[in-house]
């Protein structure tokens, strides 16, 4: 049984933190701006701002600190995560969920935050959100469906979106418990304690500045661990930024999908606004989710 953290509420506290790359407190200051606008306290981590001399936000001691702290802080009700990049790998094992568990809070981000929404959910069975996070509302854009999604998400609002045909699609209604998030950090995930099971469930994969080849490769590793055999259904979103060799792949990022996955019978959706992008829509993990890819398609969550 999977649960639930509460929704939030005005007057609710929402703690910001950094725990991977550095990123400036000028760069967070808008959404921390806009979570006020919406009615939500805030609460700033060291790690916000918190280093500018290499590339993570802190020491590893730092960056652990500062995330266990927001774990067990009573008056938080939800970690934003300000950027992702790498580093929550380097400190994902020392970290304690024993107060998370017994108080569950909604842990929001995206990229290399799929460390830790693979990690509650696998170990401890609590729903995440995979979300926007700082950068999505900077420029004003905070008042796009994307970033809005998220404000929807927290508040405890259905999810339902819709999304257009893609010439790859492959046809079917499922129900399924969705579980995933960033293609690279899943694959580093692999015979860890915070691997994830996708037997039965709906997977969702994005990533961002990968190499084709290396994409093909990751694919791969997830075919030949078993990963891609017995979905519910798979959705495909952004693979933005890619690169090529020198010597061309010769196929899209979208034909190397295609390619892995065309053997199995299970729904497939491709082009889905989950990414790197402004287009990246909430998205709980975790949760039940009907997913129905017709002439176009739809995506529902399901409420108990």
């Amino acid at each position: 049984m999977i649960k639930i953290p509460p929704y939030l509420k005005n007057g609710d506290t929402v703690g910001f933190v950094c725990p991977s790359g550095f990123m400036s407190f000028e760069k967070v200051i808008e959404s921390i701006n806009v979570f006020q606008e919406w009615g939500y306290k805030v609460k700033i981590g060291t790690t916000i701002g918190g280093n500018s001399k290499n590339y993570f936000s802190g020491t590893d001691e730092k960056r652990f600190f500062d995330l266990q702290k927001m774990l067990d802080d009573d008056s938080v009700k939800a970690i934003f995560f300000a950027r992702g990049g790498y580093g929550l790998s380097r400190i994902i094992d020392k970290l304690d969920f024993t107060k998370f568990q017994e108080v569950p809070k909604w842990v929001i981000g995206f990229s290399d935050i799929t460390i830790l929404h693979s990690h509650i959910l696998s170990k401890y069975k609590i729903a995440t959100l995979h979300a926007p996070m700082a950068a999505a509302f900077s420029n004003g854009q905070h008042e796009n469906e994307f970033v809005l999604s998220l404000r929807k998400a927290l508040r405890g609002d259905e999810i339902n979106y819709k999304t257009a045909a893609h010439d790859f699609n492959k046809k079917g209604e499922v129900v399924g418990e969705l579980v995933g998030g960033n293609l690279a950090l899943l694959t580093h995930l692999l015979g860890t304690p915070s691997d994830f099971d996708t037997k039965g469930k709906i997977l969702f994969l994005e990533d961002v500045g990968e190499y084709l080849y290396n994409i093909d490769r990751m694919l791969l590793q997830l075919k030949r661990s078993n990963k891609l055999k017995d979905l519910a259904a798979l959705i495909i979103g952004g693979f933005t930024d890619c690169k090529d060799t020198e010597r061309p792949f010769g196929k899209t990022v979208y034909e190397i999908i295609n390619d892995v996955v065309k053997e199995y019978d299970y729904p497939v959706c491709f082009d889905f606004s989950v990414s790197h992008t402004t287009k990246n829509y909430a998205l709980k993990i975790g949760v039940k989710y009907k997913l129905k890819v017709e002439e176009s398609v739809s995506f529902v969550e399901i409420r108990s």
